[in-house]
């Protein structure tokens, strides 16, 4: 593995609707078209980015291009939003005007798992070995893709941050099911107003509610601004909501099932997955591979640490591809 360039790299923008709900996908590398099945320029594997929530694909885009880089442009590297996260360009809507109804709840905690194996299958050759990277909420997706969907050819999913137990009993879920469950609705009024504002004025108050950070990568900045949408707004809490009701108990049967695919990357001072739910799930597995952060990386890491967690994962997967 070469060190993280800082070449400009391919990258690919794309949306679409899937299971009928605007989607916003990021493509890194040359491929764009994973889904033909006679293609011979088909790569053996893809890097697949399961984002936390906000679940918006531009949050990752300095992420995919380092960890792309990281992993000598051998493979792509894609990130696809969660449903309605992201505010659709002009003349798309967010939900896809057609009778058929896809998926019932798309925007729910069970629809995003959902909407997420809906995307591999209809954009994703069967053949093609899988990585998934899940960031936060993502990790439980994940564990439920692997769940559900048990023929993914998964090589790793790599788990960052990974909210998948008492989700409420956090000390930051302690704070926030409060608002997120009974008072979400109230939000919407503010954000509608501040939807009018122009697009430098919305950047300038997302640079001052991020200003307490050394260094702000600056397409999070960029992608902030999608969270003066009502719409995408909506969404994003109400995810979080069922967040809070529905993340609970530890899936460890899956966890037990897909052991040796798995790596787990705690922080030391995430308020939504504290240190002693690492204690615990490493004293339940201890032949996992379960990390604990070792460089005060923030649960958020990629607001200013997407090329630093890029490097570190295109190191902890050399064993894995050398075998390929």
């Amino acid at each position: 593995m070469r060190s993280v360039s800082e070449e400009p790299v391919p990258l690919h923008e794309e949306f679409i609707y899937c299971c009928g709900a605007a989607t916003h996908v990021l493509k890194c590398g040359p491929w764009k078209d994973l889904s033909k099945n006679e293609s011979k320029n088909l790569p053996r594997l893809l890097f697949m980015i399961i984002p936390g929530n906000p679940g918006l694909a531009g949050y990752y885009r300095t992420f995919i291009q380092a960890l792309y880089c990281g992993l000598n442009q051998q493979y792509p590297v894609w990130v696809v939003s969660h449903a309605g996260h992201c505010k659709p360009p002009s003349g798309m809507e967010m939900i896809e005007d057609t009778d058929i109804k896809e998926l019932e709840d798309v925007f729910g905690l069970n629809g995003q798992v959902e909407h997420k194996l809906n995307f591999l299958k209809k954009n994703v050759s069967k053949d093609i070995k899988l990585v998934l990277i899940a960031h936060s909420i993502g990790c439980y997706i994940t564990l439920e893709m692997m769940k559900r969907a048990s023929e993914l050819q998964v090589l790793r999913s790599v788990l960052l941050f990974p909210t998948i137990e008492r989700m409420a009993q956090s000390p930051q879920g302690k704070l926030m099911t409060p608002l997120l469950c009974k008072l979400r609705y109230v939000l919407y009024m503010p954000v509608y107003l501040l939807s009018f504002l122009p697009e430098g004025v919305k950047a300038s108050l997302v640079r001052f509610a991020l200003r307490g950070m050394k260094t702000c990568d600056e397409s999070s900045i960029t992608t902030s601004v999608n969270l003066f949408s009502v719409d995408c707004i909506a969404n994003i809490l109400y995810m979080a909501s069922q967040e809070m009701l529905k993340v609970v108990e530890r899936d460890s049967t899956t966890i037990k099932q897909n052991l040796k695919k798995l790596i787990f990357y705690y922080g030391t001072g995430d308020s939504w997955c504290p240190q002693h739910y690492y204690d615990e799930i490493k004293m339940d597995f201890p032949d996992g591979d379960i990390r604990l952060c070792e460089k005060g990386l923030r649960h958020a890491f990629v607001l200013d640490a997407s090329k630093e967690m890029a490097a570190m994962i295109a190191d902890w997967l050399q064993d894995d591809l050398t075998k390929l």
